[in-house]
């Protein structure tokens, strides 16, 4: 089943730091630009980054810029999203997607359907 797999969420403490992991499971990442989504309880998914496919292209949402850096490891087929200074406001299940092809530059991947999403790992941020 092809599908990525999100990993590293947890409890982390307000201006803590987390790195979240996503992985590909049956094919490679290779010629995908990949983003990040989350969603808390009672609210829309939200595009939170997105990286295009050669990595040289990224895109976040105004919440977490400057906070949250978005990258890649092709020889780990691994897309990563590490998250600095959070917040409560940042809990939520984040999920990745792929949201385009090689050319794909995330200008809008907020609007993005994406595919092969997975379960989501949950990010909670609390004292």
């Amino acid at each position: 089943q092809l599908q990525l797999v999100e990993s590293g969420g947890g409890l982390g403490q307000p201006g803590g730091s987390l790195r979240l992991s996503c992985a590909a499971s049956g094919f490679t990442l290779e010629g995908s630009a990949i983003g990040w989504f989350r969603q808390a309880p009672g609210t829309t998914r939200l595009g939170v980054a997105c990286i295009s496919s050669s990595g040289g292209d990224t895109n976040y949402v105004d919440s977490v810029k400057g906070r949250f850096t978005i990258s890649r490891d092709s020889a780990k087929n691994t897309v990563y999203l590490q998250m600095n200074d959070l917040k409560p406001e940042d809990s939520a299940v984040y999920y990745c997607a792929e949201v385009g092809g090689t050319y794909y530059t995330c200008k809008d991947f907020q609007n993005r359907h994406g595919n092969y999403w997975g379960q989501g790992t949950q990010v909670t941020v609390s004292s």
